[in-house]
């Protein structure tokens, strides 16, 4: 079984367009195999109890946002070593050490292309 077939994808957004966009290159890359939540609280829930291979998760989120998610993630022995890329429309210095800080293990500045998401889950993940 092919990478692609076999790794296991939450995405977090609270914004369905933004999801959209996102599982729609998941989609264009060939990773069908990926579950989505609209806010932190809903995806730590879910993560808690099935957990998957990647989170590709919003930064700007309300309740809990991506880097909240992120050091959540970490502080769980059964999500603590879930790989994480944080999808920003921010993606300054401070964002990014914060998130680096707390092992996130990628990050992807808003807009993106198909392209530019499969490098970045590729440098996570491995060739897909």
């Amino acid at each position: 079984m092919s990478l692609k077939n076999s790794l296991r994808i939450m995405v977090v957004d609270d914004m369905s367009v933004s999801r959209a966009l996102i599982t729609q290159a998941l989609d264009e890359i060939g990773i069908s195999n990926y579950q989505t939540a609209n806010d932190g609280h809903s995806a730590l829930t879910m993560l808690a109890a099935n957990p998957v291979h990647l989170v590709v998760s919003d930064y700007n989120m309300p309740g809990l946002d991506g880097l909240q998610l992120l050091e959540a993630l970490r502080m769980n022995k059964a999500t603590q070593r879930i790989g994480f890329i944080l999808i920003t429309g921010r993606a300054d210095r401070e964002v990014i050490e914060r998130g680096q800080k707390l092992a996130m293990n990628n990050f992807l500045k808003k807009p993106f292309t198909t392209e530019q998401m499969k490098q970045c889950i590729e440098q996570v993940v491995g060739k897909l």
